[in-house]
């Protein structure tokens, strides 16, 4: 993917973003074989629109893997209450220290998606033993989205992200 310098996030989507939602980043190895892991956290950068995502680095050791060889990502957004999805994509990812404010992002995240799920039956227990990781086990990789693209299931799933979709 080359990038696109006319690419750029607009506020809503930045919102939608560093919400409460479901969030998972995706590589691959040099054979193509995937690499996944869960997000904990959203942190868009104003005026640069840098992202920056947040794992358990025990979690995410073959993605880190593959991410520090090619630098590919792809981090994919969705609010499960309504399954509206947005995948965004870059070809620059790297492990960067946690930046200030960071951890309180993740904590706010891990709430916020507690509260996003309790309406679909599950208890705040389970999902924040499913985000649980201490504070020392946290890593981020930021990146320059170049693309984004709609992937609410439907007729649409698949098109580039347009404001407003």
């Amino acid at each position: 993917m080359s990038p696109d310098a006319s690419f750029h996030l607009d506020p809503e989507l930045v919102r939608f973003m560093t919400s409460g939602i479901s969030m998972n980043a995706g590589s691959g190895s040099a054979d193509g074989t995937p690499s996944q892991c869960r997000v904990l956290g959203c942190r868009v950068d104003p005026g640069t629109d840098l992202v920056t995502v947040f794992f358990a680095e025990p979690q995410a050791v073959d993605l880190l893997r593959d991410v520090a060889r090619s630098g590919k990502l792809a981090v994919v957004f969705s609010d499960p209450p309504t399954h509206r999805t947005v995948q965004v994509k870059g070809s620059d990812a790297r492990r960067v220290p946690l930046a200030e404010g960071d951890l309180a992002r993740v904590a706010a995240y891990r709430t916020a998606f507690v509260q996003c799920l309790l309406p679909l039956g599950f208890t705040e227990p389970m999902v924040r033993t499913f985000l649980d990781c201490p504070d020392a086990g946290l890593v981020a990789l930021t990146f320059t989205p170049e693309a984004a693209f709609n992937q609410t299931p439907g007729a649409p799933a698949g098109s580039p992200w347009a404001p407003g979709a």
